[in-house]
């Protein structure tokens, strides 16, 4: 480890949350749902998409855990520092479409654990090919194997069905399936020199917009915990797992229609997150 990535890990408890760079030209993103007023079924459906979702990935995963976060005063209080911007750059890299080559550093570990939070809330994640390349770019390779087996058995195809999708995660004709993640913020709860877990406060969307559709795309609030191991000069998942909230009190804001919001997963692109 060089001088400054020894000053990284000797400063990161002084520091917090991410900030975001501006949006890359190829959009990737995902996640879970959104509140529709309009039908009781539907809220149904939504809460077992949930329930399934954040099923998916404890199935795929052995353990986790953290400590208690150090970056605070003695009241409980977070710093001032904590939210702020590190200015650090975060990579000019990409595998599988997923931003890839962090720093050697707490901060580093941070920048991954909220882009890796993206990938997994992606709608790659729903079709086979996508979902391995996915897994190759995060996970250690030590856990690939039994990442990929453990998460084939939760994204089956009566799981795609249940979400309006065919077998095959893709969206039936005149549907676009949404399914995107936006870090809110990251925090630091334990690191090492080679280890770090990472919780990752997150906003998702997920459903099917169409005209007809009975999966209109909802949104939800959840935390991903992250244990993360520096390995082949990048930091990479060992184990995760994921909690609803922190969730703040519903907006009154208008519903958009189908065509608004298929235009806009289709327009607006995704962005690379940095700590």
């Amino acid at each position: 480890m060089s001088p400054g990535d020894e000053q990284g890990y000797s400063d990161y408890m002084e520091t917090g949350h991410t900030r975001t760079r501006l949006p890359d030209t190829d959009p990737y993103g995902g996640a879970p749902r959104r509140p529709n007023r309009s039908s009781s079924k539907s809220l149904v459906t939504v809460v077992g998409v949930v329930v399934l979702l954040i099923a998916a990935i404890a199935f795929a995963n052995r353990g986790g855990g953290s400590s208690s976060d150090e970056a605070s005063t003695k009241d409980g209080r977070p710093q001032a520092a904590t939210t702020a911007a590190s200015g650090s750059r975060p990579v000019e890299t990409k595998t599988a479409n997923i931003p890839t080559g962090f720093p050697h550093t707490a901060q580093g570990a941070q920048s991954a654990a909220a882009n890796y939070a993206v990938a997994l809330g992606s709608a790659e994640m729903f079709n086979k090919t996508g979902r391995d390349s996915v897994l190759q770019a995060i996970i250690t390779p030590s856990g690939i194997t039994s990442s990929v087996a453990a998460f084939d058995e939760a994204y089956t195809p009566a799981f795609n069905r249940s979400l309006g999708l065919h077998d095959d995660g893709t969206a039936p004709q005149g549907y676009t399936f949404v399914s995107r993640t936006s870090p809110i913020g990251t925090k630091v709860t334990e690191v090492t020199r080679d280890t770090a877990t990472v919780e990752v406060w997150c906003s998702g969307l997920l459903g099917l917009a169409g005209e007809n559709s009975t999966n209109p795309v909802t949104n939800s609030w959840f935390t991903i915990t992250m244990k993360l191991e520096w390995v082949a000069g990048d930091w990479k998942i060992i184990t995760h797992s994921q909690q609803e909230g922190p969730a703040p009190v519903p907006g009154d804001d208008r519903a958009s229609s189908a065509d608004e919001m298929s235009k806009a997963v289709d327009e607006y692109g995704g962005f690379t997150y940095a700590r």
